[in-house]
């Protein structure tokens, strides 16, 4: 079996260096790519106390499935990833999404890390940080700004925790 290389995106700087960094892991270790965006009803984290109705959930969900084809191809625009290459929506948060999607410990889980806007940022949970306490596997978190310098590799930092658990999900 392959390894596979698990990558969070959302479409922000962060996430976009981390998809690129993924993308030439997966080539240099010959790993299959899985890119993983986690979505959320209207409200966010919130959003789940409230009641939507089936029509709702769908439209959240073909949205979700449309911006992660919209974010590959924006990414991978110039040039597709020599690699074989899987995408996946799953709706929950995104740390406890992107663990359990990397749940083998032969997994690398690959995220962006920077600044989480100024907008409620106690209020939003750094999801490397998450990664990196709760991941089965060695995590890489990529640094938008030290990616676009060109600072250096990111470090990776071996983990070892329990799955979280499931989420409803869609794959492309």
């Amino acid at each position: 079996m392959r390894q596979r290389i698990v990558v969070g995106v959302d479409g922000s700087p962060g996430s976009l260096a981390a998809l690129h960094r993924a993308a030439a892991e997966a080539r240099e270790r010959h790993a299959d790519l899985h890119v993983v965006l986690a979505w959320q009803l209207p409200g966010g984290g919130l959003g789940g106390r409230t009641t939507y109705g089936p029509a709702v959930l769908r439209e959240c969900r073909e949205a979700a499935v449309d911006d992660l084809r919209a974010i590959l191809d924006s990414a991978f625009a110039v040039e597709r990833p020599s690699v074989p290459l899987s995408g996946l929506t799953v709706r929950g948060e995104p740390g406890a999404v992107l663990v359990e999607a990397a749940g083998s410990a032969g997994d690398l889980l690959v995220v962006g890390s920077g600044p989480r806007g100024r907008r409620l940022p106690r209020l939003r949970p750094s999801v490397t940080r998450y990664c990196l306490a709760h991941a089965r596997c060695p995590v890489l978190a990529v640094s938008c700004l030290s990616y676009k310098r060109g600072k250096g590799p990111p470090h990776i930092w071996p983990t070892s925790h329990q799955s979280t658990e499931r989420s409803s999900s869609a794959r492309i």
